[in-house]
């Protein structure tokens, strides 16, 4: 107990978890909405469209994201100049999350499109039929119900996505949790079990609410046939 207190009192331990779920947040809403248009894409009547898309997220989809951290500081920070602040710390979290946000929209894509999947095809043929566009029957029919078809797929990749945050310690934050772990292990290795179960349990706090709500919302929202 005595660990934990001088633990808990020397580092910023929650400041970290923070850090952690800003990214999160931030990298939920920016995937989202790539994810949608990459599976609007995906789903157009346009050749070359479904085709740029399928490439997207087999490329992502099958890229260490370790790689992708790394390239955006080393690739897209060195080399191709991205820069989103002056200041090094609020630079490398806004890098942290563009790499986070374009690999988690792979896996957005494909929860929706398999909610697509759930969707009967006389509804888009019944839209098209009333003179609806692409877009509108997409956006006003078919998208609607794919999010509440997919919401149990939707919420696993946001949980992977909360654990994945723990990679941006590869686009140089300094400030999140397993940034702070390694910090904490080096100069405390007698406690290293006590540091563990610190994180251990933070995230297991953070998750359990999350397949909660998931489960709750998936069955609220099911579409009934």
């Amino acid at each position: 107990m005595h660990t934990l207190v001088e633990l808990f009192s020397q580092y910023d331990i929650v400041g970290a978890f923070l850090v952690n779920i800003e990214i999160t947040a931030w990298s939920t809403l920016f995937s989202l909405i790539l994810g949608v248009v990459l599976v609007m894409m995906r789903i157009s009547p346009v050749s070359s469209m479904r085709m740029v898309a399928g490439a997207y997220v087999e490329l992502f989809k099958n890229m260490p994201l370790t790689i992708i951290m790394v390239f955006m500081v080393l690739g897209a920070y060195a080399q191709l100049k991205l820069s989103f602040s002056s200041s090094f710390a609020t630079n490398f979290f806004w890098l942290a999350v563009t790499g986070l946000s374009l690999y988690t929209a792979a896996f957005v894509c494909e929860s929706l499109r398999s909610g697509i999947n759930t969707v009967p095809l006389g509804q888009t043929e019944a839209s098209r039929a009333l003179g609806l566009s692409f877009l509108q029957s997409t956006t006003s029919i078919i998208l609607p119900q794919a999010f509440r078809g997919s919401v149990a797929p939707l919420g696993n990749t946001l949980i992977a996505l909360l654990k994945n945050s723990t990679v941006a310690a590869a686009a140089s934050v300094a400030t999140e949790t397993s940034s702070l772990m390694s910090e904490m292990i080096e100069f405390h290795a007698d406690a290293i079990i006590a540091i563990f179960l610190i994180f251990a349990i933070g995230y297991v706090i953070l998750i359990i609410p999350i397949g909660i709500l998931t489960t709750y919302l998936s069955n609220a929202l099911a579409v009934r046939r």
